[in-house]
């Protein structure tokens, strides 16, 4: 993230506790609906949440990024693929794509709202999945009541769509978006390749063309 007093860094057990309340210990994608229930029912979520989180980084790396502004926490995203995810299996929508991690939650701390943070996140963790091979992220948006206690841990249909993702199989409630990470992350890297191949060759004409020239 640039700007002075800005970063970002992936989820670890030792940063749990900076995840924004009550996210540090909702346990609504880590579980499935009934086992969630009876997470909750024992008082233990969140054990369960750093259970989930250790094994979820031993069998596949990074699952989240949080974002500091002068290391005060500010937001953060997590992500990870379907079968890591027992929640996902639950939507009208679903399954996720082969090819697709979920974009499980993404939440910004409502006094940093505003500042382009969940746009950076969300960039930040496409960028760190690309680059283990994952062709596309996917979620599953929400267009229900903003004042239930679900939508906390959903994410709303304009912010996805505000950050590139298309849906690809529409619901009333829960429609599943996507975001091709081919095509919206490595464009501009690709234009500015060409740009810097034709100023080459404009700085460096080949020789056998200045004999030409020479030879008018």
């Amino acid at each position: 993230m640039s700007g002075a007093g800005r970063q970002i860094v992936s989820l670890t057990l030792d940063r749990v506790q900076d995840v924004p309340k009550p996210c540090a210990s909702c346990i609504f994608w880590e579980l499935d609906p009934a086992l969630a229930a009876a997470s909750i029912e024992r008082g233990d979520p969140g054990l369960d949440k750093e259970s989930w989180l250790s094994a979820a980084m031993l069998e596949w790396g990074s699952v989240g990024q949080i974002a500091y502004v002068d290391e005060v926490p500010a937001g953060y995203v997590t992500y990870a693929p379907p079968y890591l995810v027992p929640r996902s299996a639950a939507f009208p929508t679903s399954p996720v794509s082969a090819d697709a991690v979920i974009l499980m939650t993404t939440r910004v701390v409502p006094e940093f709202a505003g500042q382009g943070i969940g746009r950076v996140l969300i960039q930040s963790a496409a960028k760190d999945v690309m680059r283990r091979g994952v062709r596309a992220i996917e979620a599953f948006g929400y267009r229900g009541d903003p004042d239930s206690a679900k939508a906390a841990c959903l994410i709303p249909v304009s912010f996805l769509t505000a950050v590139g993702f298309k849906t690809v199989r529409e619901h009333r409630v829960y429609p599943r978006l996507r975001l091709d990470l081919r095509t919206t992350l490595t464009w501009r890297e690709d234009m500015e390749a060409a740009v810097e191949r034709l100023l080459a060759s404009v700085r460096a004409p080949s020789l056998s063309e200045g004999r030409r020239a020479s030879s008018v």
